[in-house]
Parts: structure tokens; sequence; C-alpha cells
């Protein structure tokens, strides 16, 4: 049992010895805290100075900078606005010229397409013509089959009519 209370001891005391550092170093940042404070406080008011001092010195600064812009702005207006006109100057001949150059070849386009219609309408007449003259005919033709038909029928014996099938197969014309 020797060993077993040798360890107690040791190991006891090591806890008891690191207690006490911890106790002294609880102490010692609570006093540092204590001792710190005025500093903290006096840097914090001197922060607060340089603060002030450097608005105090900066807003003179800030104002010429913004008169300064101001100026810079009113210049950059009156140089530019000569320029801006001379430019719209540009832009309005040049859709001028445009304008002048492009009139004869769009009326050539056009009377080209004029003609090519004209053409091309002479060259359709004659076949719409026969066309329309074929559908006359073909109307012409129909109205003719349909009234010998209509004559056919009322001509017809009524018993003819119920079997027509009949008559075809004996009469084929």
């Amino acid at each position: 049992m020797g060993v077993s209370s040798f360890f107690k001891n040791l190991f006891g005391s090591a806890k008891e010895t690191a207690n006490e550092i911890i106790e002294h170093a609880e102490a010692a940042i609570e006093e540092t805290k204590v001792t710190a404070q005025p500093y903290v406080e006096k840097a914090e008011a001197f922060a607060a100075e340089a603060v002030d001092k450097i608005k105090e010195t900066a807003t003179p600064h800030v104002e010429k900078a913004e008169a300064f812009a101001a100026e810079a702005v009113n210049k950059i207006k009156e140089t530019v606005t000569p320029h801006i006109e001379k430019a719209e100057t540009f832009v309005e001949e040049t859709i001028d010229k445009i304008k002048e150059t492009a009139t004869p070849h769009v009326e050539k386009a056009e009377a080209f397409i004029e003609d090519a219609v004209a053409k091309a309408k002479e060259a359709a007449t004659p076949y719409i013509e026969k066309a329309e003259s074929i559908i006359d005919n073909a109307k012409a033709k129909g109205n003719e089959d349909l009234n010998s038909l209509k004559e056919k029928t009322t001509a017809s014996d009524p018993k003819d009519l119920e079997n027509p099938t009949k008559k075809e197969e004996e009469n084929p014309e």
C-alpha cells in the first residue's frame, strides 16, 4: 500500500499546486483589468478626438472636391455640347445624302416591279381566259347533264326509280 499512498500524495499535491496557480492567474487577470481600465478609457477618448479632428480637417477638402467636381461637370458640358450639335448635324446630312442616293434606285426598282407585274399579267391572260372558257364549258355541260337527268327522272316509270341499277345493267348507253 505504500505505492498507492505515494501516488495519492504526488497527485494530490499536483492538484493543489494547479489550483493555486489558477487562483493566482485569475487574480492577475482581475488586477490587469483594473489597472488597464484607465488606459482603455484614455484610448477611447483619444480615438474619439482623432475622429473629430479628421472630420474637421477633411470637411473643407471634401467641400473643395465637391466644388471641383461640379466645375468639371460644367466644363465637360460646355466642351461637349458643340460636338454633340456637330454630330447631330452630321447625322442629319448623312441621312439626307442617303435618301438622295437611294431615291433613283428605289424608283428604278418600283418601275421594274411594275413592268414585271404587267408582263406577268400579259403572259397569264390567255391562260386565264382559256381556264375561264373551260370552266364555263364545264358548267354548261354540267347543267345540260343535270337537265337531262331531271328529264329522264320525271319521264321514267316510278318502278324503275326503285331499282335504278337494274335498268342501267339492261340498258347500257
